[in-house]
């Protein structure tokens, strides 16, 4: 063998040797840790402790009772869980529901979920959606907008009752909701508040639930061009609710005053006294829909910071939480909004806040800027005004000069 044939031997061996020792080593299929779910893992083991030993924790840990929690696995477990294979075993129904119950209700990131339950956190982000939307499926009839005048009228007796307040059918309120940018679309999502938001619109009923949820809209978009293309406005002026006549919603001032939308009188404005009580008695009705939001936040602690998941994933997470804030709220409102929970309003103390107001900071929450519209009609101006003449006589309440100074 010649020297050259002997040196190329040689380099080759060499080369092989390198290759064999960089050479990558085989990736585990699944991590150890990981492979000790059923033995180690929250969901066989603290999530029964808390089951047995102390169910206020556990509801605690998930916002809902033992009771809730298996009427909902009972619900939607089969079209969640899937088949065992031969290479491992399927992630039970249970430990999905309780993963996607604790996110919501903590907000905790993919990573500490993933350490808790043992469960990879691509896994998690995975089969979240499909969790989140099987819940939606269950509770939607929760949310669903009254579809008959008797169902309004239901709601009106209730605006009156509670709030002294006539032929008011909701509270509508907006938020930005601050999102994680998605790549590529900075300048759709970002809005004047150079933060980047999808858009959350919604009508809350007399008993602080949701009636009507418009989410999606990207936060580029001005708060007035939103508010024109949501299906609510469309339907109330085509007239497709079944709503009584005269039926007004109440909002604070970032929405145009319309026939069916009241909103204060500018304070930009010297206004009179009865201008001045108008006023009071709009936002103390309005209020419940900050307390619904307040209550959503302070349950469902995903809103207290921006949502970094990505936006399809958002919207399931807005709509699944309001179905859930509708459920807990209207099965078991002791439980979930306890005395004290919400702000309640007293003759002589004056306004009393909630005690949610200590808790949720609304961090993926921003109220919709106000908005100098000066072209509301006629008819709204006179419905308005004849609002304001009613609470300051045959509708008047006893506490309301008092709370105006």
């Amino acid at each position: 063998m010649s020297a050259v044939s002997e040196g190329v031997l040689i380099v080759a061996a060499l080369l092989r040797q390198e290759i064999l020792r960089n050479r990558r080593k085989k990736r585990c299929w699944i991590k150890k840790w990981i492979a000790r779910r059923g033995v180690l893992g929250a969901s066989n083991n603290l999530c029964v402790e808390l089951q047995i030993e102390n169910e206020d924790d556990f509801k605690n840990m998930f916002r809902v009772n033992r009771t809730q929690f298996y009427y909902l696995l009972d619900k939607i477990g089969s079209s969640i869980q899937r088949q065992n294979t031969t290479m491992r075993n399927a992630i039970p129904a249970r430990t999905k529901l309780e993963i996607a119950l604790k996110y919501l209700a903590t907000g905790d990131s993919f990573g500490t979920l993933s350490q808790l339950f043992r469960v990879p956190r691509c896994t998690i982000s995975t089969f979240l959606v499909e969790v989140l939307e099987a819940i939606y499926s269950v509770l939607e009839d929760f949310i669903k907008v009254p579809r008959s005048e008797e169902e309004w009228n239901q709601i009106i007796r209730g605006f009156f009752i509670r709030w002294n307040f006539p032929n008011c059918f909701g509270a509508f309120d907006g938020k930005h909701i601050n999102v994680k940018c998605p790549p590529g679309t900075e300048s759709d999502f970002f809005n004047y508040k150079s933060t980047f938001s999808i858009v959350l619109l919604a009508c809350v009923d007399h008993d602080y639930c949701f009636t009507y949820i418009d989410v999606g809209a990207k936060g580029r978009n001005s708060d007035g061009g939103i508010f024109n293309n949501c299906t609510l406005k469309k339907a109330i002026e085509e007239n497709t609710m079944n709503l009584p006549s005269n039926a007004v919603l109440v909002e604070d001032e970032a929405f145009p005053l319309k026939p069916y939308l009241m909103k204060p009188y500018p304070r930009r404005n010297d206004l009179s006294r009865k201008q001045k009580i108008y006023n009071y008695r709009l936002c103390r009705c309005r209020r419940i829909g900050e307390n619904a939001f307040g209550v959503l936040t302070s349950r469902f602690r995903i809103f207290e910071k921006p949502i970094t998941t990505s936006i399809d994933k958002v919207d399931v997470i807005v709509k699944t939480s309001c179905a859930l804030h509708n459920w807990l709220r209207k099965t078991s409102p002791a439980s979930y909004t306890p005395p004290g929970f919400i702000d309640e309003e007293c003759q002589r103390s004056g306004l009393r806040l909630g005690t949610w107001r200590q808790n949720a900071s609304g961090g993926a929450f921003e109220n919709i800027t106000s908005q100098n519209n000066r072209n509301s009609t006629r008819e709204a101006i006179r419905i308005r005004d004849n609002y304001c003449h009613y609470f300051n006589n045959d509708g008047a309440v006893p506490w309301q000069d008092s709370a105006i100074f």
